[in-house]
Parts: C-alpha cells; sequence; structure tokens
C-alpha cells in the first residue's frame, strides 16, 4: 500500500471509529455530555469540539485556506449539531485523501502554529498526527464514557480492520 491510499485508509478508519464514539456518546444524558471531567479538556462536549477543531485548523492548512481558533473553542453546544458537522469533517478528510498523490505525501508543508510559531514539516507527519491526534482523544473520550456510566470505547483500528476484511 502506498502512502497515499494508507492516508485513504486512516480516514476510512477515522469515520468508523468516530461512528462509534458518537453513537456511545448518543445513549448519554445530555447532562453527562457537559459534566466534568478529569481530561484535557474538561467534558465530552468539550473533546468533541476539540476534535472538529483541531481537524478544521490542519485541514484548513493542508488545503491552503487555513483558520484560525483557539484548541478549546467550542464550536457546536448541541449534540447533535456537533455530531453533523463531525460527519461532514469526516467526509471532507475522506475526500481530501482520495484525492492525495504519493508526491503530496512526500512534500513539506509550511503552516503557523495556533500557539507556537512557524514550523516546515512533511505531510506524511502531518497527516500521521492528525489521525493520531484522534485516536488520542477518543482515548481520553473512552475513559470519560467509562466515568459517565457508559462502556468502553471498542474502536482498536485492528476491529476496524476485521470489519473491513469479513
Amino acid at each position: 500500500m502506498n502512502g497515499a491510499a494508507y492516508f485513504e485508509r486512516m480516514a476510512q478508519y477515522n469515520i468508523w471509529a468516530n461512528t462509534h464514539a458518537y453513537d456511545a456518546c448518543a445513549k448519554l444524558p445530555v447532562a453527562e455530555l457537559d459534566a466534568p471531567r478529569r481530561a484535557f479538556f474538561p467534558s465530552i462536549m468539550r473533546t468533541l469540539n476539540h476534535l472538529v477543531v483541531a481537524d478544521r485548523l490542519w485541514m484548513g492548512r493542508l488545503l491552503g485556506s487555513p483558520v484560525t481558533m483557539p484548541l478549546d473553542t467550542v464550536l457546536y453546544e448541541d449534540f447533535d449539531e456537533l455530531r453533523t458537522a463531525r460527519e461532514a469533517e469526516d467526509q471532507a478528510i475522506l475526500e481530501f485523501t482520495r484525492n492525495l498523490t504519493d508526491a503530496e505525501v512526500t512534500s513539506d508543508l509550511s503552516y503557523q502554529s495556533v500557539t507556537a510559531g512557524a514550523y516546515t514539516m512533511p505531510r506524511d507527519l502531518i497527516l500521521g498526527h492528525m489521525f493520531n491526534h484522534q485516536t488520542h482523544h477518543r482515548g481520553q473520550l473512552s475513559n470519560m464514557l467509562i466515568e459517565a456510566g457508559s462502556g468502553p470505547l471498542e474502536i482498536d483500528l485492528i476491529y476496524f480492520g476485521r470489519e473491513l476484511l469479513a
């Protein structure tokens, strides 16, 4: 599998994992979504919002039309609106990866960080970070779901692979 195909696969996994995460969250009372939690972003809703914010920041950079907003921006207070935005963002990421070429994957990207200055980095590292960042915060989300009385998320990449190949 070449680099471009790998990132398309990661975009497909991202959709699968986010669907499972949002399905689990949808079963909770609204009060649990906003309840204070011990995590980097202090609630389920704040964590979910951060993931949309981060993806919009990275996609803006990757597409050459950067946006700027604080990492803790709350874009959506309503869960259903946030879910709709997440689904649209996931589809945009998938479409972006479907159009990637190996030459683009191996090229550099210069960007302005929200918090730490200007950088030039390989796109494959940036794309890897974008998907890894989602996984990082979904891990925190899994713990918050347990605290809220739900079961843990079972969204390991290998489970996606098993479903994909079944």
